[in-house]
């Protein structure tokens, strides 16, 4: 059986009323008594009547609805902006539509493109590992559709942006490994052009540095899928590990890079920290409860996905063109747990 909406006019013929009079007793009109417009406001109760959002965007030219384009919803860091996002927009009268690019490009592409063809009101994209050509962004920005990135932002296009210092994230857990003794600390990566691992590289040499180490490439690996491709982790860490001078520390450059770092261990008979230390980014709640407790870097998602929603709803519903445009960054912490606190053994007598 076809699901059928109830409308105005099913609400006209049960109360023996004309559309125009329901319509206008829906929109509180002046023209309508307080008994119809009682009369019809119980009636719409009682059956669950909605207006039809179809309608209504035709009408008022907006349609009350956003749009969302993350990688992974599973993610712990992209559910927790979500979560932040949704505070906002309900409570400001707007529904989300959420889309997942699964890190593919050609996904990216498809979810926007739908997302544009739903006339939504404006758009909030953290960008795909693989996406490079922003053509599908560019030119929906220069039609006039809001959009705000947020977490993995790119340069070229002129709107507002909300990330963190991914720098300061990456110096504070590569420095720590470094000041407890570590040597060889190594960084699996996101994507080499992201924005996140650009920022998230330049703080891990920066603290290289700062503790009088050169750089080596070869303790570096990047993963073009971000960690959601289990074999692509695999083969870095077995990179990593099969070198002459295997790393004893690892840093982990995102929330996915971390959790299928951790299995890679655990499948391979790694202990935390007494055969690596470890610190990873991660907005996993229960990083306290594994055993060994984990060493992470936490972002404030829920505080960006609230910050990302209030600009673009600032586009959306200004009366003039928006020129001036800024980037929220806000600050990540570092989370101390076992995993990446050195073991010194004792010596040999």
């Amino acid at each position: 059986m076809k699901f059928e909406a109830v409308t105005i006019k099913d609400i006209a013929k049960a109360l023996g009323l004309s559309t125009s009079t329901v319509s206008r007793a829906l929109r509180d009109s002046y023209e309508i008594s307080p008994e119809t417009k009682k009369q019809v406001l119980e009636y719409a109760q009682k059956i669950n009547y909605r207006p039809n959002p179809i309608a209504l965007s035709l009408k008022e030219k907006r349609s009350h609805s956003i749009g969302i384009v993350v990688s992974e919803i599973a993610n712990n860091f992209f559910s927790q902006v979500i979560n932040g996002i949704e505070s906002i927009a309900y409570d400001r009268g707007y529904n989300v539509v959420i889309t997942q690019s699964h890190e593919s490009y050609h996904r990216e592409l498809s979810n926007v493109q739908y997302l544009a063809s739903r006339s939504i009101d404006g758009l909030l994209i953290s960008v795909s590992a693989e996406t490079q050509d922003l053509q599908h962004l560019q030119g929906l920005h220069d039609k006039g559709l809001p959009i705000v990135f947020f977490d993995r932002v790119v340069e070229n296009i002129e709107t507002h942006k909300v990330t963190i210092d991914n720098a300061r994230g990456a110096f504070d857990a590569t420095h720590y490994l470094l000041q407890q003794g570590y040597q060889q600390v190594a960084a699996l990566m996101n994507a080499e052009y992201l924005s996140i691992t650009r920022e998230r590289l330049a703080g891990y040499k920066n603290a290289m540095n700062k503790n009088g180490l050169s750089f080596d490439p070869d303790l570096v690996q990047y993963c073009r899928h971000g960690g959601l491709d289990y074999e692509e982790v695999e083969q870095a860490l077995d990179q990593l590990f099969s070198q002459q001078k295997r790393p004893d520390a690892i840093f982990g450059g995102s929330d996915t890079l971390t959790t299928n770092c951790l299995r890679y261990l655990k499948a391979h008979n790694i202990r935390m920290p007494e055969d690596i230390g470890f610190i990873g980014f991660s907005n996993i709640d229960l990083s306290e409860l594994l055993s060994p407790s984990l060493s992470v870097v936490r972002q404030p998602a829920f505080e960006i996905g609230k910050l990302a929603t209030g600009l673009l709803l600032e586009l959306i519903e200004s009366k003039r063109p928006v020129k001036t445009f800024n980037t929220q960054v806000l600050s990540p912490s570092l989370l101390i747990g076992e995993s990446s606190q050195r073991i010194k053994k004792a010596k040999k007598l």
